[in-house]
């Protein structure tokens, strides 16, 4: 069982820092040996050091990813990996687990959220459990008093408690946000009247979290009510509304979301959030006025479902070392590229945790700030009151930034700002609406950039799809006709080993689909010196993209189609994401 750690150990890492004195250390390890504890309660328990300095110190000093494990919902299924004798002896709770199973033997990868991630008597006695014998264990930082109450509540014994209940009206609860404060209000009102309009707003929400989805679709017709969630990019639809209720359900979103429920004739956009089952997940929600009334659309967002590690991505060679090659720059634009809902705000957000160190000033301007990133500083921004993205990046500018990330270039103002900042000494990240990432120069300069500007400030384009990945409960090979990988470009690397084409067969995990989850495919352009006299003289992007192949870039269909070789995808997933070159 693979395991991943670091090889200097935490009180050499302290001492060099200057955090405590060899006097405290050895203190220390002399109570760690006596009482067995492991370093990391010893040196809290003295207050030698606090939580968030010990935290800082496994992320900068012995690369150790941080979760914030107040946040994160975790399944029955996840739980059960851990014994809940062994999460409160080691200070340890089990966050996901990404599972194979080949001819019934199960592996994959664990993440453990841990308080001490060098505890080895920890992982002694996870190789002891029979379940993990094929599991990488891959530790992540947590800050103690954070991991001590998340296990209270991961291992409590079930109570049928108001946020336990699956779909009862009071497990869905609104909060409203007032400036800084959060108050929580109850998502009853009164009058029994309405208790069933709540009832089925409730079902609609906790359905669409319990199955995963990114989206709820509600869509007003002349009859009925349709409902579909989109779940791992597919839409699914489920039971329809009746006809009767449809404006009741209506005004209740309007007023979950704090907007004008008299108001039918304009689109709306609003936000709300609900705490199901232990933890925040936040809904964005758009009204838009219809023939037969208005159709509502909710992006849901987890934020315990957020991974902040670039490696996990699961990019594929080139683009992975494009990207991190990007990232060790002093200055440049990185552009990512996509459709909504393609994965752009997960990589920008692992790209600031691989960049947040202590010596870097991070601050970003997104609108929405999706999730909260320990260290960094986000500002969200305001239309009404004049904050935009062009004001709040000069504002940026003016605070001393090492790293920018602007959630949107939308327009010449704002891509001038970036790119002056680019030019001036700033990292900077941000997203673009492009097909491709060749287009991503032709873009820029219709916006009206310059293109010596553009040349020289873009240090790295890329474009991002998601794949439906193939669910491996019911995974099974499937044979390619030559024919067909000659038509859809499949090459065999040289030295590669055989494709392993596969399809899901469609089981009760999936729902039938053959798919559970999804994967990033994502191809990254680099500046490469041959692409800067055809950004000079404003070349199209197909000519860009060709040179970018001949210099060693693998494009998004070559990128899909090495998932799909290495089983993971299928070969309708990658026609169906990814432009033949």
């Amino acid at each position: 069982m693979p395991i991943k750690t670091s090889r200097r150990s935490l009180g050499e890492v302290l001492l060099e820092q200057g955090l405590i004195t060899q006097e405290q250390l050895t203190e220390c390890l002399a109570i760690q040996r006596a009482t067995r504890q492991s370093l990391v309660n010893v040196l809290l328990e003295k207050n030698y050091i606090d939580e968030e300095k010990l935290v800082l110190t496994f992320v900068e000093q012995l690369d150790i990813p941080h979760i914030r494990v107040s946040r994160c919902h975790i399944t029955k299924e996840v739980l059960q990996m851990v014994p809940e004798n062994l999460a409160r002896q080691h200070q340890m709770l089990p966050v996901s687990v990404q599972s194979v199973t080949n001819n019934g033997v199960s592996s994959g990868v664990l993440t453990l959220a841990m308080a001490d991630p060098q505890n080895l008597r920890a992982f002694d006695d996870l190789r002891l459990l029979k379940g993990l014998t094929n599991y990488e264990i891959k530790p992540v930082v947590a800050f103690a008093s954070e991991l001590k109450e998340a296990i209270e509540r991961c291992y409590r014994p079930e109570i049928p408690e108001e946020d336990e209940k699956p779909l009862d009206a009071e497990s869905v609860e609104t909060v409203e946000e007032k400036q800084d404060l959060e108050e929580e209000i109850t998502g009853a009102v009164a009058g029994a009247a309405e208790a069933p309009i709540i009832q089925l707003v409730n079902r609609i929400l906790l359905r669409a979290i319990d199955m995963g989805a990114s989206d709820i679709h509600i869509e007003p017709f002349e009859k009925h009510i349709r409902v579909r969630y989109r779940v791992d990019g597919a839409l699914e639809e489920l039971r329809p509304i009746a006809k009767k209720d449809q404006q009741a359900v209506t005004c209740r979103l309007k007023i979950m979301s704090n907007l004008d429920i008299s108001e039918r004739r304009v689109p709306q956009d609003g936000r709300f959030r609900v705490r199901c089952r232990g933890h925040d997940i936040d809904f964005r929600i758009s009204f838009l006025p219809c023939y037969y009334g208005e159709k509502i659309v909710m992006r849901i967002l987890d934020k315990s479902a957020l991974t902040l590690d670039l490696d996990a991505l699961g990019f594929e060679p080139q683009p992975m070392a494009a990207f991190k090659d990007a990232l060790k720059l002093p200055f440049g634009m990185i552009l990512l590229t996509g459709p909504t809902g393609s994965g752009k705000t997960t990589t920008l957000y692992s790209a600031l945790h691989k960049l947040n160190e202590i010596h870097r000033n991070i601050i970003t301007v997104e609108d929405p700030v999706e999730y909260e990133l320990f260290g960094v500083n986000q500002v969200q921004v305001n239309p009404e009151v004049g904050l935009t993205f062009a004001a709040g990046l000069r504002s940026i500018l003016r605070q001393d930034p090492d790293v920018i990330m602007v959630g949107e270039i939308r327009d010449e103002e704002t891509a001038d700002i970036a790119v002056k900042a680019a030019l001036t000494g700033h990292l900077v990240l941000s997203t673009l609406h492009t097909n491709d990432a060749a287009s991503v120069f032709t873009r820029l300069i219709d916006m009206g950039l310059e293109p010596f500007l553009v040349q020289s400030s873009v240090a790295l384009a890329a474009a991002q799809r998601l794949a439906r990945r193939i669910c491996p409960e019911c995974k099974q090979p499937v044979r390619v006709p030559q024919e067909v990988l000659d038509r859809i470009q499949f090459r065999q690397p040289e030295g590669a080993p055989p494709p392993q084409f596969a399809r899901g067969r469609g089981c009760q995990r999936c729902n039938n689909t053959g798919y559970k989850g999804r994967l990033a495919v994502i191809e990254a352009m680099p500046n490469y010196p041959e692409l800067q006299d055809l950004v000079m003289r404003r070349a199209p992007a197909a000519e860009i993209k060709r040179v970018a192949m001949k210099c060693g870039m693998a494009t998004l269909r070559q990128n899909a189609l090495a998932k799909a070789a290495a089983g993971l995808t299928t070969i309708e997933e990658v026609l169906r994401i990814s432009p033949a070159d």
